[in-house]
Order: C-alpha cells, then structure tokens, then sequence
C-alpha cells in the first residue's frame, strides 16, 4: 500500500472512531438522562460555576449566547435550572441548577462535547490551528462550509455572530 493510501485510511479511520464515540456517548446520556448531549453538558458546566451569568456560560461552552438560551429555556420547562436576576444590573441573569437539575449531574454519564472541550483547551495555540486547518480542508472537501454548525447529534444550531468568522482569522493570525 502506498504511503498516501495508508494516510487516507488512517484519516477515514479517525473520522469513524470519532464519529462512533459521539453517538455512544449521546445514546448513553440520552438514555439515562433523557436529556440531549448539549442539555446535559449545560448543567454540568453550571454544576461547576453556580449561579453563572448566561454570557459566561455561553463563553464556557463556546457557544452564542443565543444558543445557549434556547438550551437554558428547555432545561428550564423540565425545571432544572432557574434564572436569577442580579440585584446590581436587572439586565444581566444567572442561572443555578435546581434540586432535580443537581440529581441528573451526580448520575450522569461523561458528555462527548464537554470531553472534547477539556481535551482541546490543554491544547497549545500552535496545535490547534494545525487541528483547525485539518479540519477546515475537510468541511471543503465535503462542501459544508455554509452549513451552520448544529451541535453534536441535537438539533441545536450554534447562532454564529455575524463576524465571528473574522475575528476567530484575526485572533489565530496574532499566534
């Protein structure tokens, strides 16, 4: 087999174990959990900052904060988190697991996204921009540059700031 034949597989090879822990790893937590991948990792990032502001945990998770407010709304129907309102600013809310929300927390399982988060920030800049490039030269070949980014197996998009692609270029660029 040709050297690049070997790298090809290997490629595809990771991309299929990557792929295959992602949905273990989302089955598992739906299943014991009944809650999707990013609602169960929203609680745990609360577990470990109570009483977060909403753009603090959206900056955690590396989400828009839009985003994470859909996930807060529904974790709020289910009751387990509640918002809090600050005495010093109105505007700004925390949120805090409830009861119910800190049970789910202490019995469940690890989440796909919050391992890939953890794993990545231990990362240095230089290697990150050599998994970001990887990455990038893929999502061309696919074609799925202008797809929005939905986050892991859930039907949640991550709403993009309408310039976040600029200042993500500018802040790799000062590396």
């Amino acid at each position: 087999m040709q050297v690049k034949s070997i790298l090809i597989t290997d490629i595809i090879d990771n991309l299929r174990r990557v792929f295959q822990v992602v949905n273990e790893h989302s089955k598992r937590v739906k299943r014991e959990t009944s809650l999707t991948g990013p609602q169960l990792w929203t609680i745990k990032v609360i577990a470990n900052e109570p009483n977060i502001r909403v753009s603090d945990l959206a900056s955690k998770m590396y989400l828009h904060p839009a985003t994470v407010v859909g996930i807060l709304n529904r974790l709020e129907t289910r009751g387990l988190i509640e918002r809090i309102r600050t005495t010093i600013d109105r505007r700004a809310v925390n949120v805090a697991l409830t009861k119910k929300g800190k049970e789910i927390v202490l019995k469940s399982p690890e989440v796909a996204q919050g391992l890939l988060v953890n794993g990545l920030e231990k990362l240095t800049k230089i290697k990150l921009n050599e998994i970001n490039d990887a990455l990038t030269h893929l999502v061309k070949i696919l074609g799925a540059q202008e797809i929005p980014p939905q986050l892991i197996l859930s039907p949640e998009i991550n709403i993009p700031e309408s310039n976040i692609k600029e200042k993500k270029r500018h802040l790799l660029n000062k590396k």
